[in-house]
């Protein structure tokens, strides 16, 4: 009644309703992702845990996020780490390769400087390498 005589407490009640809810439907919608993509659950365990966030949502979050949230949250944390692991080694490869290409002009121009390649070799073997 509070927030009806006061209409900037009507507003915040109202934000607040909306931004539970919002939270609420990512929760919702993680659970939903989580429960498929769980390796240790057969498909009828799978459709029981559908089943039962469809028909008793909020409790069905909740009953999901008490028994299983520990695997949940070992499961992004696993999957967070294979995103990282497979980001290094893209990165590791890519600096590679370009540090294999400085070798090479490096090596170019010792050639160079010992007299074995002429410079107009050198330019356009350096060339062929940066391209």
């Amino acid at each position: 009644m509070l927030a009806y005589d006061y209409p900037i407490l009507g507003l915040f009640w109202s934000m607040m309703m909306f931004f539970l809810w919002v939270a609420w439907l990512m929760l919702l919608f993680n659970v939903i992702i989580d429960v498929f993509r769980s390796k240790d659950l057969g498909g009828l365990a799978k459709a029981g845990w559908i089943l039962l966030v469809i028909v008793l949502p909020l409790f069905g979050v909740l009953i999901y996020i008490i028994a299983r949230g520990d695997k949940m949250s070992e499961r992004k944390i696993s999957d967070a780490q294979a995103n990282q692991a497979e980001f290094d080694s893209y990165v590791r490869d890519v600096a590679s390769s370009s540090s294999g290409v400085a070798d090479e002009i490096s090596k170019l121009g010792e050639l160079q400087a010992s007299g074995v390649i002429t410079a107009e070799e050198f330019q356009a073997q350096k060339a062929k390498l940066l391209a």
